[in-house]
């Protein structure tokens, strides 16, 4: 899936000039950190959205789908055959769900018409069975009854506060949930109140938390976020640079689900620290919230464990 949305891609932006959608990208990027929230679609025309999916369209990919394969571990028998993409936008969230189950029938929901056309274009004869739909995101916002899954990804900072709430409620009335934002400081902020709604909704959290209590970081001194490796490519340094073959996507997020799932005993969130015979690991646990544990030779198998291990993962 990743290697068919990057053809997908490609071309994307013949005929529109790299200044143009330069600055496109600069205006985009402001929004999706979340610097300004608003009641109107930040996709606005075809320049924006074909500069938006060539540039944040892989990394929006592969953050979702690294939130979806830590829910997917936690129910590893179940699958969705019915999705909803809310404030889907091109689609990114659903051919991250696709690359994760097969099967089901995804609906993209997002108020700026050009995005779902163009998103549609390029999931033409690769996401069958998916169907886009213009809506408004905000109040009075619900769900088909029997919804199995819901992503909700890179939107909340874009909405309003009573819109952020009511979206979150409306993806609350499904079976399982995946929320990601951009892993800084005020995207985990959204992300730990729209945990705290799901959780008085009735669901149980299941990553990347090992429990469904309060979560143990103090705002203002850290934030929960992870990382996900993205290769750029041609099109990335068409529209905004850089040297490097790669980047890593910092993302929040928060899985939550109704079935009878279980959360990990501990999540890594942090890079393991190798030094010589031993390999430190930041732990978020279920018992003992955050803490520090060193593993050295002596403990044998959970020693290579934790040298392969990386961060995000679970760690039993």
């Amino acid at each position: 899936m990743h290697e068919e949305l990057r053809a997908a891609l490609a071309g994307l932006l013949d005929g529109l000039p790299p200044k143009q959608a330069a600055q496109a990208v600069d205006r985009l990027i402001a929004n999706y950190r979340g610097r300004t929230p608003t009641d109107a679609p930040v996709l606005r025309d075809r320049a924006d959205v074909a500069a938006y999916a060539a540039y944040r369209m892989p990394a929006t990919f592969e953050a979702v789908r690294a939130a979806l394969t830590a829910f997917a571990a936690r129910v590893p028998d179940w699958s969705p055959a019915t999705h909803v993409d809310i404030g889907g936008g091109t689609g990114a969230a659903t051919w991250a769900t696709a690359a994760t189950w097969q099967g089901h029938h995804s609906t993209v929901l997002d108020w700026a018409q050009p995005a779902l056309d163009l998103g549609a274009e390029l999931a033409d004869g690769i996401l069958p069975g998916t169907d886009w739909q213009r809506r408004t995101l905000g109040e009075g916002l619900t769900l088909p009854a029997g919804t199995d899954l819901v992503t909700v990804s890179y939107v909340l900072g874009e909405l309003r506060p009573e819109d952020r709430r009511a979206v979150v409620a409306a993806a609350a009335t499904a079976t399982a949930v995946v929320l990601v934002e951009p892993g800084t400081p005020d995207g985990y902020l959204r992300i730990r109140e729209a945990r705290t709604q799901l959780t008085e909704a009735g669901l149980r959290i299941v990553a990347p938390c090992p429990h469904s209590g309060t979560c143990p970081i103090v705002p203002g001194e850290d934030w929960c976020h992870f990382a996900a490796r993205v290769s750029r490519s041609s099109l990335h340094r068409q529209v905004k640079g850089g040297s490097l073959p790669y980047e890593d996507e910092k993302f929040s997020y928060v899985a939550a689900t109704t079935l009878d799932a279980a959360p990990a005993a501990a999540r890594i969130v942090r890079k393991p620290q190798l030094r010589k015979g031993q390999v430190l690991l930041d732990l978020c646990t279920t018992a003992d919230g955050l803490e520090r544990t060193t593993v050295t030779k002596r403990h044998g198998a959970a020693y290579k464990a934790a040298r392969d291990a990386a961060w995000g993962d679970d760690w039993a």
